[in-house]
Parts: structure tokens; C-alpha cells; sequence
């Protein structure tokens, strides 16, 4: 395995379990180095990250996946965080975040998700035709993981394991699933998914963030018959764009474009939290995007 942002499917030969390994490097190390994020909010964007990634490749769509944590407490030192990937493998994150002493003593992607304050955790579907689709994710416990999986087994009705972890340099996690088994699948391997669930439950983060997926793979299942295709490759990017900068600005209307101009010393720069890009305008630029 060479690719350093990958996810790669594997199956259970002759038996209905799918599931990804995902592993992010540079893309996560391009994700955290766009704001002074404490360490904590660093992990979980990282896990959020994968999540996004293993997420949507349960799907057939072409569009984009997204997990979101919203907090509704204003006192709060985590307001929001977000992650998507598209079909593409186009993954990034951002979060919001209150800098606070508090953060010196928080080490951990639960302790971030656990600073949220309450909150809400959801995911969201956007595919390029059709309606988009959103689902509220119960928070049964301050584990992103364990939330998901939980929301996968509850609304698709199909068992599902998830880990994830991210360290310092990278972020990793893998997603296990039962599809729907017919009598002779159980009667020829009735303890199948209890073996899978045992074996998975031994995964060390380390091991997730460290190891490539077909020596990860070998370590746990060494005695199923695994078949890997072809790994598909992610990578960090951005949508945004001037026109899309523009845009904004016209939703602004023209005599607040102009004050933010005064504000501003003539030129107004509006910079992109994803990649740290920046969209510069100025009087004559604004005055030429309400003439059209």
C-alpha cells in the first residue's frame, strides 16, 4: 500500500460482510494546520474525517457525505465541527472552538465531543440528482464511534462495527458490516458476525493509524478467506472558489459590501477556513458584481 490517503474494501469470501479500511495522512495533516486547533479538536476532526470517508462508501450515490456536530449550549467550548467526502474522495473539516485553559487538560477526541456541551450529531446526504438527506445521530456516549455505529445498525437495520483513531501524524478507522443473511448463510456459519465482533473489539488505535490496511486486515482476519480490490484513493480539497466568494457578497447586498469595504481600509478579504485561501475585493470589484 502506497497511496498515503486511501480507502480500501475488503470482503468476507462466501459470506455477507463488507467493510473499509480508512487511512488519512498528508490530507489530515493539510485539515489541522488551517487553524490553532487544540489537540483534543485535532483527534476528533481526524476521526471525523475517516468517518466521513467509511460512511459514504456504504452508499451509491454520487454526491457528498458529512458528519456535523452542532452545540447548543452557548457556554460551550466547542461549538461546531464538521467533515465530508464526496464520491470523488474529495475529504475536509473544519471546526469552531472557543480558546480556553480548559483545553490544556483535554487529550482525547471524546474529551472534544464531550466539550460540545450537549449538542446534536448528525449526518448529512447530498447527492448531485435527487433530494438531500439529513439524520440526527443519538449520542449514546461521548464516543463518535460507538455513535455511528449505533445510528448505522438503528436506521439501516444492518450491524455494524466502527473504530477509529488519529494520533499526531495520522488518522485511521475501519467499518464492519452484516448484510442481510439468508438461511443457508447462517446455517453455514452461525457464529460469523460473533467472530467478527470479537476480533474486530481487539483493533489497538495504533494499529488503525500505523499499520496499512492489508497488514491491519491480515492481523485481524488471518483465518477468514478476505478479498481486497483496488484501494481508492482520497485527497484534501476545497470547494471554494472567487465565484463562490462573490456570491456571498451579493447575498450581503451592495450598501453592506460597501461598509465592510470602509471597514476594511478598500479592500475586503474573505479567506476560506477549509484550505486558508483568500478571496480579495475591492471597491471597484464590489461595484462591478451589483452592475450585472
Amino acid at each position: 500500500m502506497t497511496l498515503a490517503n486511501y480507502r480500501q474494501r475488503f470482503f468476507i469470501e462466501n459470506a455477507p460482510v463488507r467493510g473499509d479500511v480508512v487511512k488519512l495522512t498528508d490530507a489530515y495533516q493539510t485539515v489541522i494546520a488551517q487553524k490553532p486547533y487544540p489537540n483534543a479538536v485535532k483527534m476528533l476532526l481526524g476521526e471525523m474525517m475517516v468517518a466521513a470517508s467509511l460512511l459514504i462508501g456504504t452508499l451509491k450515490i454520487n454526491g457528498r457525505l458529512s458528519v456535523q456536530l452542532q452545540s447548543n449550549d452557548d457556554n460551550a467550548k466547542l461549538n461546531w465541527a464538521m467533515a465530508e467526502c464526496d464520491h470523488t474522495g474529495a475529504v475536509r473539516a473544519l471546526a469552531g472552538f472557543v480558546p480556553s485553559d480548559e483545553w490544556a487538560t483535554k487529550t482525547t477526541s471524546d474529551d472534544a465531543f464531550a466539550m460540545l456541551k450537549g449538542g446534536v450529531l448528525f449526518i448529512s446526504i447530498h447527492p448531485e440528482k435527487g433530494e438531500s438527506y439529513q439524520g440526527i445521530v443519538e449520542r449514546v456516549s461521548d464516543n463518535l464511534a460507538e455513535c455511528l455505529a449505533y445510528y448505522q445498525k438503528q436506521s439501516a437495520q444492518i450491524p455494524t462495527l466502527i473504530k477509529l483513531a488519529t494520533d499526531d501524524v495520522a488518522a485511521g478507522g475501519i467499518l464492519v458490516q452484516l448484510l442481510p443473511q439468508s438461511k443457508e448463510d447462517k446455517d453455514n456459519d452461525p457464529d460469523l458476525w460473533d467472530r467478527l465482533s470479537a476480533l474486530t473489539t481487539t483493533i489497538k488505535p495504533k494499529e488503525l493509524t500505523d499499520l496499512p490496511a492489508d497488514e491491519l486486515l491480515y492481523r485481524l482476519y488471518h483465518e477468514e478467506n478476505v478479498v481486497t480490490p483496488e484501494p481508492s484513493g482520497l485527497q484534501f480539497d476545497c470547494t471554494c472558489s472567487a465565484q463562490k466568494s462573490a456570491a456571498a457578497l451579493v447575498q450581503l447586498g451592495h450598501d453592506e459590501a460597501l461598509q465592510m469595504l470602509k471597514t476594511h481600509e478598500g479592500n475586503l478579504v474573505l479567506d476560506c477556513g477549509f484550505c486558508g485561501a483568500e478571496y480579495t475585493f475591492d471597491k471597484k470589484a464590489v461595484d462591478e458584481l451589483f452592475a450585472q
